[in-house]
């Protein structure tokens, strides 16, 4: 249980606060549907539970040429970290004559996309279904 402090001086009051965050653990899962690779993530994605994510977007996890959906319906929370991942995954993907889409977006997750403009990078499509059938 973290403990909290108030410390007074020079007309500032500053709270500490004593503990350590423990990052939930990443819901990874992977299938093939009609030769394309839907990576189904449920959590958070954040620099402490990215690596299951990582590793499903491997080309070698991946078919070829590597075609992936990234279902994202069940994520909550995207850090730059989540950012870095999808978009290193574009780039290694691409560069193998594949492609990489993103699907089912919470629209906290949409706007963290938006505002770096990772959206006009990232194919961003409201379903799964509507991802697999582009």
């Amino acid at each position: 249980m973290a403990g909290r402090h108030v410390v007074e001086g020079l007309g500032k009051i500053v709270v500490e606060i004593e503990g350590t965050y423990q990052a939930q653990p990443l819901e990874v899962t992977s299938s093939v549907t009609g030769g394309i690779t839907v990576v189904s993530v449920a959590g958070e994605i954040d620099h402490t539970s990215a690596g299951p994510l990582i590793e499903a977007l491997e080309l070698s996890a991946l078919g070829d040429p590597p075609r992936a959906v990234v279902d994202l319906r069940q994520v909550t929370f995207m850090d730059s970290s989540g950012i870095n991942v999808l978009l290193g995954a574009y780039r290694d993907i691409t560069s193998e004559g594949g492609w990489l889409r993103l699907a089912g977006l919470q629209p906290s997750v949409m706007r963290v996309l938006e505002l770096v403009g990772v959206h006009h990078v990232l194919p961003c499509h409201p379903s799964l279904e509507e991802a697999l059938a582009v």
